[in-house]
């Protein structure tokens, strides 16, 4: 009786870790779904951060309202960008496009702007062209700034409308397409998580096959995986550190995609080294001894019989890395800078969704748009996780057969 009570108190021990384990996951991803949430959207994923202010030149054609005038209001964009309208929206003939003034509230500066909230489909909007002549297009939520060289801020909705329609054939406006989206940081991300895979991922299965395949158990054996456990433990703060004063200034890479990736790839190695030393390990001897008795030498074993069947467990290493590179900030805040933008090239700056979720909680103390950020990043990892093990699993069949 006393056993049984004492087996029924471990396990109901063991139901309540899980149960708490559970709990606090769920909840941790509630919170960011709740807080973020309404701040998801198309918009929010394809756009920039920032502004892009441009020239367009718009010829003017007249351009009939096709909707009712009542439906302008339904048809506009509307987020926590615009929050405030002011006054009813005014439709413009000869531009073929609704403006009206409202509260602009992009990162906690208010002020009110012009903006067009409804564009034809056929309007001369939709056809301008920058100064040098290359299609753009003003989309609806683009805000107007000036018109031929006349600043719009501070006018109301029917002044703005008149100076428009008083316009030459062809006007020049200065538009701004709003920012608040994270495409930059998205693509900066998925980047990263390539560039760096592309250097850790050969270096660390490398060095796990010269230890379990090559390496002889001993000391230096020890040595190798004693230091590996010791870099799993630093905080990568002390990567970044290591970073900027080595591959930053030494090496002249400047804070770029390069430093950032490289710096990251240290970090990752100790997770890929000692992931697939345990994937190898699962292997069964028979596997090599088999190989070696058809005459297949060392190296033909490793590679052809060792290596892809361990293809699971490196598989987990991937899966363990992808989640690494997108959760880091503090190394890539030296390294890779915090710039949102998409780097051109490798010695470009950029930003990752984690270092702009940082960027936005701390700078701007906009706790919802970094939990939106955060949806994206769990969306993110789960997707990438997903085709790895598909691969994987794919990759696995192709050896069986």
């Amino acid at each position: 009786m006393h056993r049984k009570f004492k087996d029924n108190l471990i396990k109901g021990i063991i139901y309540l870790a899980t149960a708490v384990t559970l709990g606090i996951l769920l909840f941790i991803i509630g919170f960011v779904v709740v807080k973020g949430a309404s701040s998801v959207n198309l918009d929010f994923i394809t756009k920039n951060f920032n502004d892009k202010v441009s020239y367009q030149l718009v010829t003017k054609a007249d351009t009939p309202l096709t909707i009712d005038e009542g439906q302008i209001m339904d048809k506009a964009v509307y987020d926590k960008k615009y929050e405030t309208p002011k006054g009813e929206p005014v439709y413009v003939e000869s531009v073929g496009g609704a403006i009206m003034a409202v509260d602009y509230a992009k990162r906690n500066d208010h002020h009110e702007q012009i903006v067009f909230v409804y564009v034809e489909d056929n309007s001369p909007l939709l056809q301008s062209t920058d100064i040098k002549k290359n299609p753009s297009g003003i989309k609806a939520g683009y805000i107007l700034q000036s018109v031929d060289g006349t600043d719009v801020e501070g006018m109301d909705t029917a002044a703005v409308a008149q100076l428009l329609e008083d316009g030459g054939s062809t006007l020049k406006l200065k538009v701004s397409d709003s920012g608040g989206g994270i495409w930059t940081n998205i693509v900066t991300t998925l980047y990263m998580v390539f560039l760096s895979l592309i250097v850790a991922l050969p270096i660390g299965i490398l060095a796990a096959l010269f230890m379990t395949e090559y390496a002889k158990p001993g000391k230096l054996v020890n040595l190798i995986r004693f230091a590996t456990e010791c870099l799993s433990g630093i905080p990568s703060i002390i990567f970044g550190l290591f970073g900027m004063a080595f591959f930053v200034v030494t090496l002249n890479f400047q804070i770029s995609l390069l430093s950032g990736s490289l710096t990251v790839a240290i970090i990752l190695l100790p997770v890929i080294i000692r992931s697939t030393e345990e994937a190898l390990k699962t292997v069964p001897d028979s596997y090599r001894e088999g190989s070696l008795a058809l005459g297949a030498s060392k190296l033909q074993t490793v590679f052809k019989v060792v290596l892809p069947s361990a293809i699971p467990g490196i598989a987990t290493a991937v899966l363990l890395s992808i989640g690494r590179v997108i959760g880091e900030s503090a190394a890539l805040m030296l390294t890779a800078g915090t710039v949102a933008q998409i780097p051109k090239t490798l010695f470009s700056p950029g930003s990752t969704l984690t270092v702009q979720a940082y960027y936005v909680a701390k700078e701007e103390g906009n706790i919802e748009l970094a939990c939106a950020i955060g949806i994206i990043i769990i969306l993110i990892v789960i997707i990438l996780n997903v085709l790895s093990r598909v691969a994987s699993n794919k990759l696995d069949v192709t050896r069986k057969k």
